[in-house]
């Protein structure tokens, strides 16, 4: 058994999904079918999940939300009519965005996420019922039923341990399931979602579930990339990486996969494949358990994120204060912040977190308290800084890696703000301004792929994002 999701863009049309269906069908082994939202058609298109979001938005900040529902309504409308399905699931759509948008309000995150489930739980509907009119015996299935239990933490929910044993029961059904993802249900009843982008997850929760032999993630790039293509068009492809080298890339910039995707799949040892809906017959990258096949390159991938900013302390003597880098992160936690990375030195300690997460106010507080509570010697905050990050299996294996990261960044006139390496030796970050981000990115590739390249396509889908 196989299971299969796809994102965002190849659920956009009913072209899309008439593509997704000739893939399902190509492969009896594929019989768990997850599904996003409809996303973009083209650049200036708004995906489903936006338009839903805006509709809840509009209703909370006091109006109708009209014409975001009628948007979302309009785009399965258009899909029902050109797959000539009729107009039964728009018409139970309109109906039931209608009385979602009519909910209780009190409760700002349950009432977002029972509009942004809609998206998903509509795209499930509509292709089970074009692969019965292909002739296929598929059912939609919807996550309650299922037995998808998630924690009542709304946007960010998490897999209930007694949901194993029921979403198992997958494996019996006859014919194709078509599984809605982005979102279950808390023991109460109430419709909860994961984090945005979120259908990866519930692809690799079905795929540890059901004991799949391979979860199968289908884009709309004809694999992972070493390096972002829209910063060196010319990157290459990556054929196989481990899952940590995923995890470490995703989490660093990567968009192709949901990094939380990763965690189930990794811990039942099965295998996740890229796969392009438009270039079916392309290879993809596989992410395996374990080490890549000999002679595989020791670095695997660069990945890149701005929007970061660095809390810098100094005090002489910090290192025999007992508790002095847990009173910090203390005072981080109160003001609900969390922390990216916080390398350190004998006398200093520098502490990594999301610029977004830090509103000025909010930085005023903990400046104050790091001088009044703790009495540092200096304390300052510095924005508008990237992480870069390498990563690879091979690294730890490969003498003077670091001192020819380095040379490159300083060649190419790139300041190292800050350096960091785990333990586990398969990254390493460094904190660059914001403004040499590309810079950093583009003497990097050089460096250590030599320049060589596929003319690789450009990632667009977002990793599945709803």
């Amino acid at each position: 058994m196989k299971v299969c999701k796809f994102g965002g863009t190849s659920m956009a049309d009913a072209q899309q999904m008439l593509r997704v269906c000739a893939i399902v069908e190509s492969d009896p082994a594929r019989r768990i079918v997850v599904v996003s939202a409809p996303g973009k058609r083209q650049a200036k298109d708004a995906k489903v999940t936006d338009l839903l979001i805006a509709c809840g938005e509009a209703v909370l900040a006091g109006g109708d939300g009209a014409a975001a529902r009628q948007a979302v309504v309009a785009r399965f409308s258009a899909i029902e009519a050109d797959l000539n399905l009729g107009d039964a699931i728009s018409r139970a759509l309109a109906a039931d965005l209608a009385a979602r948008q009519a909910a209780d309000r009190s409760h700002k995150g349950r009432y977002m996420d029972a509009l942004k489930a809609a998206g998903e739980d509509y795209a499930a509907r509509v292709l089970a019922a074009v692969l019965q009119k292909r002739g296929r015996v598929a059912a939609y299935v919807n996550p309650r039923d299922a037995g998808m239990l998630l924690s009542d933490e709304y946007g960010q929910a998490r897999l209930l341990p007694e949901s194993n044993a029921r979403l198992a029961t997958l494996r019996d059904h006859k014919g194709i399931v078509v599984f809605p993802g982005f979102f279950g249900y808390t023991r109460d009843g109430v419709v909860v979602t994961f984090s945005r982008g979120g259908s990866d997850i519930t692809g690799s929760i079905l795929a540890v579930a059901v004991k799949a032999e391979i979860y199968e993630n289908f884009t709309d790039v004809d694999s992972v990339f070493a390096v972002d293509p829209r910063l060196v068009p010319e990157a290459v492809a990556i054929q196989e990486m481990t899952y940590r080298e995923m995890r470490e890339l995703a989490y660093a910039g990567f968009s192709v996969l949901h990094d939380e995707a990763v965690i189930p799949a990794f811990r039942a040892g099965i295998p996740i494949q890229i796969r392009n809906t438009n270039r079916p017959e392309a290879p993809g990258t596989m992410i395996v358990p374990e080490h890549r096949a000999a002679g595989a390159r020791r670095v695997v991938g660069i990945a890149s994120d701005a929007g970061f900013c660095s809390i810098n302390v100094s005090k002489y003597l910090m290192n025999r204060e007992i508790g002095f880098g847990r009173k910090v992160l203390q005072i981080l936690e109160d003001e609900s912040i969390s922390y990216e990375h916080s390398p350190s030195g004998i006398d200093t300690m520098s502490v990594i977190i999301k610029e977004a997460g830090l509103t000025i106010p909010a930085e005023k507080r903990v400046l104050e308290r790091l001088q009044a509570e703790l009495q540092v010697d200096d304390a300052s905050i510095e924005r508008g800084l990237a992480l870069v990050m390498i990563v690879g299996e091979g690294m730890r294996f490969n003498v003077g890696m670091a001192a020819r990261v380095t040379r490159a960044l300083a060649d190419a006139g790139v300041n190292i703000e800050m350096m960091n390496q785990g333990a586990s030796e398969i990254s390493m970050m460094f904190g660059v301004k914001a403004t040499q981000r590309q810079q950093a990115v583009n003497s990097l590739y050089r460096a250590l792929f030599g320049g060589q390249g596929n003319g690789a396509g450009r990632e667009t889908d977002g990793g599945g994002s709803t």
